[in-house]
């Protein structure tokens, strides 16, 4: 029997009102379901947020100790939960294992920084120009906010985004990616597990198109945060722009690493393996460019195709698989064509593009391509699967020129030992993190992460912006 997985909505588990399901397949096995989930439509919207609305009276008036002792018991469930949800994650997602436990570290990691955080973000006093006179700033929650969240991170983009909301005292409509509706609905039995009172936070599955536009567009809502395609980002600005909706945007990139002559050659290796491939190439701060000075151009490229020669490509839920499949058929369809186009335009293919790998799934091989003009496509756009787009620079100056050619701005990372060099990466690239011999996905949560240009807007995740993200902050005034 396989199982029908049911939408939580005002702390309970309801059928969608359209009567309808879809399936969840396994992107390792084409063709298998993993359960049937709910094709929710308006009404199933309607019903949540109305349920969030409600809760949301109740909730604001509870103390921050309050609810650090409900998230604090989530991330305690979510703790013991580890290595079911892992399994979950790698089986929906295609992500191996060891990369679904350390999403699920990185989760518990940014949650207990968050509980602690919120402790020190409230309370600041201080004398006003007036002696009689005492000013404060106070923080209130915004109200109903939606989170929705991408399938290449499924739980630990949502821990995210939901964990401050409910912090600062804010009610949740949830929606997780339709390619991964099970570790949100998980996520969702992890919550009623902890006793969050019902209506606090509502799990809604199904397709963005049916759904999603009906969260935008609703005016109770009073935040969206949303990961995902700069094209969708836009798309939601524009929808929530009609209501004054605050936006938290988390998009796209097309992220550079900048191999200098005096790289440790060994260290930038594992940069470009690491980025460039877990998660088969499926995350926004991925390294998807390299650019490499002329006279270690030859030697890096010949390590890096025996590295990526060397990488089992399989099942993640196999020990022996360094890289999973990617997410699904349209996803590999997508990835595919984008490197035929690649190789039309007289981009060289050096890695990858063999048919070493079962066709049971929807796998491709770690990708590299050299003599990467600026113009391509392959330089340009974000592929967001295993695919590399090398070019070679001469000077520091014009690595940095081909590296903000570009509509975004997230991730970036330099491999240097000239502290010189480093600080005018520093100052020059247009980013919204800038690594020096760190991998371009390496992030820490009480750093803000968000991107520039068109790779996001809003106020940043993590750090103490994480939290400002879902509150209105009130000028008092007492004499």
């Amino acid at each position: 029997m396989i199982e029908t997985f049911k939408n939580f909505v005002g702390g309970q588990w309801k059928a969608s009102k359209t009567g309808k399901t879809f399936e969840n397949e396994n992107p390792a096995s084409k063709g298998s379901n993993l359960g049937f989930f709910q094709s929710s439509g308006a009404d199933d919207i309607d019903e949540a947020i109305g349920e969030a609305e409600i809760a949301f009276r109740t909730w604001r008036r509870t103390t921050v100790a309050e609810r650090q002792q409900y998230v604090s018991e989530f991330l305690r469930l979510l703790k013991e939960s580890r290595e079911e949800l892992s399994r979950i994650v790698t089986l929906e997602n295609g992500k191996t294992l060891r990369e679904s436990r350390a999403e699920v570290d990185s989760a518990l990691v940014e949650g207990n920084y968050h509980l602690t955080q919120v402790s020190a973000f409230y309370g600041h006093t201080g004398p006003g120009a007036a002696r009689d006179i005492t000013t404060w700033v106070q923080y209130e929650p915004l109200g109903l906010v939606s989170v929705i969240s991408p399938w290449n991170f499924p739980m630990n983009v949502m821990c995210r985004k939901t964990l401050p909301a409910l912090l600062t005292g804010n009610t949740v409509v949830f929606k997780p990616a339709s390619f991964t509706p099970w570790s949100g609905i998980f996520m969702a039995s992890l919550f009623e597990r902890a006793g969050l009172p019902a209506g606090v936070f509502n799990c809604v599955t199904g397709l963005g198109s049916s759904i999603g536009n009906r969260i935008v567009e609703d005016p109770r809502v009073r935040a969206i945060s949303f990961t995902g395609s700069t094209a969708v980002g836009k798309k939601i600005q524009a929808q929530a722009a009609a209501n004054l909706t605050r936006t938290q945007l988390e998009l796209g990139g097309k992220n550079a690493l900048i191999v200098m002559a005096d790289a440790d050659l060994d260290a930038t290796l594992d940069a470009a393996v690491t980025a460039g491939f877990s998660n088969a190439g499926q995350w926004c701060t991925s390294t998807s460019r390299i650019l490499l000075q002329r006279p270690i151009a030859k030697s890096f490229l010949e390590r890096l195709v025996a590295r990526c020669e060397q990488m089992n490509v399989g099942d993640g839920l196999l020990d022996a698989t360094h890289m999973g499949p990617v997410a699904g058929p349209q996803q590999y369809e997508d990835i595919r064509n984008a490197i035929c186009r690649a190789q039309t335009d007289g981009a060289q293919m050096i890695a990858g593009g063999d048919a070493r790998v079962s066709e049971d799934g929807y796998f491709i091989r770690p990708t590299v391509f050299t003599g990467v003009r600026c113009d391509m496509e392959l330089f340009r756009e974000e592929i967001f699967g295993p695919v590399l787009a090398i070019s070679e620079f001469d000077s520091l100056d014009d690595a940095l020129k081909a590296a903000n050619d570009s509509i975004y701005g997230l991730s970036s990372a330099i491999y240097t030992s000239d502290l010189r060099a480093a600080r005018k990466y520093i100052d020059g690239i247009e980013a919204g993190l800038a690594h020096v011999n760190v991998h371009t996905g390496y992030k820490e949560p009480s750093m803000p992460f968000g991107g520039v240009k068109q790779s996001g807007a809003g106020l940043p995740e993590n750090s103490e912006s994480g939290l400002e993200a879902f509150v209105n902050r009130k000028a008092v005034y007492l004499r």
